[in-house]
């Protein structure tokens, strides 16, 4: 009984972990995780709980197919990609909770959708949030000129989490985790800069 329990434990914290990934790569691009776990499940590679057999299925894999392509696209024009960060804000936090809610297969459904709210809604806001600081930043500073290198590197960390997390879930979140941590650091550093550098005036002043 014992093994059995630890394993059942073991599953559960994979799905949680996974989920959690999946989310955290939502917060970069909405459509490219849902995407990848449309592929994985498409293939057989990735079970889908009760519920989420549609996206699994060849018309989902090619509508989201046909939304990541356009995002993408879309992320490396000048202006639109700060407009969409204001309306993928809210598209993060229902697409971070669906994939979450859709690979925790071991969960009752209550505690299921409570993890996937609270877990994969709050990964993938938090990752959407920061990004979303960063291309301010990146606005301000560089007139969009950066935006580009950001937009790439968005798309490249979406990419590889969702195929991490599929792979290996727990390192995925550790990934997820060592980010935003690196992330924070760099906004408080430029937040400070814009600060001392809007001060320094009136303290150069009579």
């Amino acid at each position: 009984m014992l093994p059995a329990a630890h394993l059942a434990g073991t599953e559960v914290a994979l799905s949680i972990a996974l989920g959690v990934g999946l989310a955290a790569a939502v917060g970069l691009r909405v459509f490219l995780p849902m995407l990848v776990l449309s592929v994985a499940a498409f293939s057989g590679h990735a079970h889908l709980s009760a519920g989420f057999a549609w996206l699994g299925t060849a018309p989902a894999l090619l509508t989201l197919a046909v939304a990541a392509v356009l995002e993408v696209i879309a992320y490396y024009i000048p202006g639109v990609d700060n407009l969409l960060d204001a309306l993928a804000t809210p598209a993060a936090l229902i697409a971070g909770t669906v994939v979450a809610a859709a690979v925790m297969t071991e969960l009752p459904p209550l505690v299921k959708w409570s993890t996937a709210v609270i877990a994969g809604g709050g990964a993938a806001g938090l990752t959407q949030g920061i990004t979303s600081l960063l291309r301010l930043k990146s606005t301000t500073l560089t007139a969009g000129a950066g935006n580009h290198v950001l937009a790439t590197g968005e798309l490249v960390g979406s990419l590889g989490v969702s195929l991490l997390a599929l792979a290996a879930p727990l390192l995925a979140v550790a990934v997820v985790a060592v980010f935003c941590v690196l992330a924070i650091r760099i906004l408080r550093r430029l937040f400070r800069r814009a600060a001392r550098s809007e001060g320094s005036p009136s303290r150069a002043g009579p």
